[in-house]
């Protein structure tokens, strides 16, 4: 089973979602652009620019962390075009 890490963008919100999901990409990225309490539930134009694949969901994981702890919308800009 693959696992992977992701990055979604939002134009309305022109914000970046950061991720890991061991289901489908398509089907995650369905249920995030359903109506739900969560933070991608507000608006429904989610799409995704970027991920990885992992053999494991403690690598899938550990990523989105280390994303996520750059806390710069510049790194996911760079990775995104680095995909591009």
């Amino acid at each position: 089973m693959e696992h992977r890490t992701y990055i979604l963008f939002s134009k309305t919100q022109n914000r970046y979602y950061v991720g890991f999901t061991s289901d489908a990409l398509s089907e995650r990225l369905r249920k995030h652009n359903t109506n739900h309490k969560g933070y991608t539930g507000r608006v429904n134009d989610w799409e995704v620019v970027y991920f990885e694949v992992y053999a494991s969901k403690q690598e899938a994981y550990a990523r989105e962390r280390e994303i996520k702890s750059k806390k710069s919308r510049s790194y996911i800009e760079r990775l995104v075009a680095s995909a591009g």
